[in-house]
Parts: C-alpha cells; structure tokens; sequence
C-alpha cells in the first residue's frame, strides 16, 4: 500500500495505480477501528455512535471504491450507514443527523477524473487531519497483510436527502426577490444536489455541466480562473444576477458578479460578516491568513472579533469552534457555520448569498466594489527546493517589519504585507502578496521574485 496517499488533510491518489480495492477495503478497516477507538465510556452503549456513515462522489470508481472501504469496516466490527453519491458537507449533516462515530466521502475533490480518495470525520464531523487521527490510520492501513475478514458489522442503505434539504433550507429567509443565478457544477456533485434541494425556491437558475457522470468538461476546481470562462459568458449573455462555480465534490465554490467579473473568496468573507454579526453580535469570524486586510477591517467594523487561522478545513473548524466563532470564510472557497456543526457548506453559503443579494436594493458588484480597497496577487507558485531557508532569508530580509510563524512567513507594513507558506506535500512556496495600490504591488512583487524566482502555473 502506497503511504503518500495519506496527505496533511485527507486521502488522495491515481485510481488504480495508487488508490485501488485493496487500499480502501484497509482504509475501511482502519478508519472505523479508530473512529470507534475514540468513543467515550458513555458513547460505545450508543448503537448509533458504533455506526459509520459512508458517502460517494460520481466518479466512476467511487462505487468500487466505497464498497471495498464498507467491506473493511465490516470485517473491523463495525455497522455502516451507506448514504450512497452525495456532495460531501451531506456527509458532515449525516453524522450529526445519525449521531455516528463518524464517516468517511469517497472522493477527490477538484481533482481530475483519475484520482480519487477519501475524507475522514470523526464524531460530530470534527475534521480528522495528520495532527488528528489519520497518521493513526496510516499506521493502522499500511500495516494490514491482508484483506480478508468475516464482515462482523452490517450495512444499512439510508436516503436522507429530505432531511437534508430541510436543513439547508431552513437558513433560507422568505421573501426573496426574483433573482436570475447561473450556476457550473463542475459535472460534479451540485449537478446532482442543486436540484434536490433547490427544485422548489423561487429563483431562475440557469444550469452548466450538470451532468454527473465522472467525466469533466472542465477541470472540477473552480479557483483556476480559466474555469470559469463559461460560466462568466453566461452570466452577461443571459442577464444574470450572479455567478456560481462549484468543485467537483460541492464542498467549494467561487463567485461572480453579474458583469462576469470574480469575487475573490476573502471580498465574500467580508461582505458576509456583517450579515452573521446582526444576528450574532460582538462573535468571532475566523479568516485564514491569506485573506485581505479588508477582512478584518469589515469584522471590527461590524462590531465582532477577527480570528486569523492557518490554512486548511482541519485548522479553520477548529478555530471556529473553540472560539465559539458565527462564521468562517477561507480564500480556497470554504465557508465554515456555527450552526452547520461548525462544519463548511457551499450550498449553505448558496442560501446566505441569496439572502444577501435579495435584502439589498442594488446588484452584488455595488455591494462588493466599497470592499475592493486594497490590490493583491492571488495564490502564486514558486519552486524552491529547500523552503526552509528560503523563509528564513525572507524573514532576515525583512527584519524591520511586523513578523508571525503563524504558516510559513507573514510579513506586514503599513502599506503592504505578504505570506509565503510552504506546500505540504510539493517543492512549491505559495504566496500572498497586498498593497495599497496596484504600482506598490507589482513593485514588491519584482522584490520578491528576487528571492523566489518566476512563479509556476500549478
């Protein structure tokens, strides 16, 4: 079994020559033995809590996939709830709906349709991450010998779609004024629950690669900007108000405004601020550190508490729930909600967008364009050997300005700032560079590539 499929936040590899039956039939066994492991006294006389939800994506090996991983976690003990080819945050609904232990998404995410994998969550959809329990699993999958095994535990097929839409939906506020959407699933998972749980409210959607079937006509990771070709000629051909690109397993998304034009996710993180803090005054909003300045500003504005985070889903549910945080928003398109289980949802953050869109007496580019103070580079990439130093150096470059090890290297001034965080698992530093105006940027931006060469398309 091949040990670099197990990454910093889920498991992911090429279909078959790194992820095959065998590997997940051991992931089965593995993650179900340390999701029970992690029960309390109390919890194990719970049969629900001795459960384990299982979901899908629409890759073609997703069904193979998922039925070798509920044969491992048959053969551990353990009872299965399948819930069968769902967009992940259902699987983060399924555990706190079901009360289980936790459970497992087959799936790649944005990735192409080669690979695939699997995401793990513990009890109450708590994210386990290497730091959490899926070095454990490692350990406990790539020392199995074999893949036999009586199947102890039982497999209960289970529909919660109904459920799920009640969910989603009660966060939907009444009222809403006729709004025109265009929407690219991705041919991923939103093709199939946009539909399900949106068939019955009152806005025009306008549908793009619907089709769920494992093949994409577009790579499924809408923060490539290429992808979103498409859907920006949509949205000014058919008169849009707005613009949503899903990722392949609809737990991201990425906007645009009704002129076609992107809403970088930190702009929606402080536009949705606001509207969780009249609700919840004087809460912490977490951000992860790659998000604009104009973040933070908006919180405080707005009268509640700015939470700066890592970067990751790991690092960002947890901050949101030891803070007792209302909201959370991350540059890759995750959003994260108190009463979602403090777990992300792009569908949920469907329903807030709408919201906000519908209250306001002005188009989405009026309501963003106050919030685009500032000039950024997006995400770059730049390969470096040996990332270490080359932090280190940028960190002694830069003595005199304001310095945190919070990930990788932040460096801020008055009038511009940058992070350079290394990749977990490439040679690749990533960068985040803002400045107050667009010549400061592309000067500091000439800086920098002094010291970490020409950026890489990646």
């Amino acid at each position: 079994m091949d040990a670099s499929i197990f990454k910093a936040y889920d498991i992911r590899g090429i279909y078959p020559d790194q992820v095959d039956e065998e590997a997940a039939w051991k992931i089965g066994y593995a993650s179900a033995q340390f999701l029970r492991s992690m029960l309390t006294g109390y919890q194990r006389g719970l049969a629900a809590a001795q459960a384990v939800c299982v979901g899908r994506d629409m890759r073609t090996h997703s069904p193979a996939l998922a039925e070798a991983l509920i044969a491992g976690m048959n053969a551990s003990g353990a009872n299965v709830i399948d819930i069968g080819q769902i967009d992940t945050p259902q699987i983060y609904f399924a555990i706190n709906h079901l009360g289980t232990c936790g459970g497992v998404q087959v799936t790649a995410s944005h990735n192409p349709a080669k690979y695939n994998g699997f995401k793990v969550s513990g009890l109450e959809a708590k994210p386990i991450g290497v730091d959490t329990g899926l070095r454990d699993i490692r350990h406990i999958a790539t020392a199995l010998l074999h893949t036999k095994g009586n199947p102890i535990g039982t497999i209960e097929p289970r529909e919660l779609w109904d459920a799920y839409r009640e969910h989603v939906l009660k966060f939907l506020r009444p009222n809403l004024r006729n709004l025109k959407v265009a929407i690219d699933a991705s041919n991923g998972m939103a093709g199939k629950a946009v539909p399900k749980l949106f068939a019955d409210v009152p806005v025009e959607i306008i549908p793009l690669n619907f089709r769920h079937d494992g093949s994409f006509k577009h790579e499924p990771n809408p923060l490539v900007e290429k992808n979103l070709e498409e859907l920006k000629e949509t949205v000014r051909k058919k008169h849009c108000d707005l613009g949503i690109c899903f990722d392949g397993d609809a737990d991201r998304m990425m906007m645009v405004d009704q002129t076609g034009r992107t809403i970088g996710c930190d702009l929606m993180t402080a536009l949705m601020a606001p509207y969780f803090l009249a609700v919840r005054p004087k809460s912490t909003v977490v951000y992860d550190l790659r998000s604009s300045r104009v973040v933070a500003e908006e919180i405080i504005a707005a009268g509640g508490t700015p939470r700066r985070e890592r970067v990751g889903h790991a690092y960002m549910k947890k901050a949101l729930r030891d803070s007792h945080g209302v909201f959370g928003g991350e540059l890759s398109g995750h959003f994260y909600y108190a009463d979602n289980f403090f777990a992300d949802s792009a569908v949920i953050t469907m329903v807030h967008v709408l919201n906000i869109i519908s209250a306001a007496d002005k188009p989405i580019s009026d309501l963003i364009e106050p919030l685009r103070r500032y000039h950024s580079s997006g995400e770059m990439n730049f390969e470096v050997d040996d990332k270490k130093t080359v932090m280190e150096q940028l960190a002694r470059r830069y003595a005199d300005a304001q310095i945190d090890h919070l990930d990788g290297v932040t460096i801020g001034y008055k009038q511009w700032w940058f992070n350079c965080r290394p990749s977990n698992t490439e040679p690749l530093l990533r960068l985040n560079i803002e400045a107050q105006t667009a010549d400061l940027l592309a000067e500091k931006l000439a800086e920098l590539e002094k010291h970490l060469g020409k950026p890489v398309q990646h």
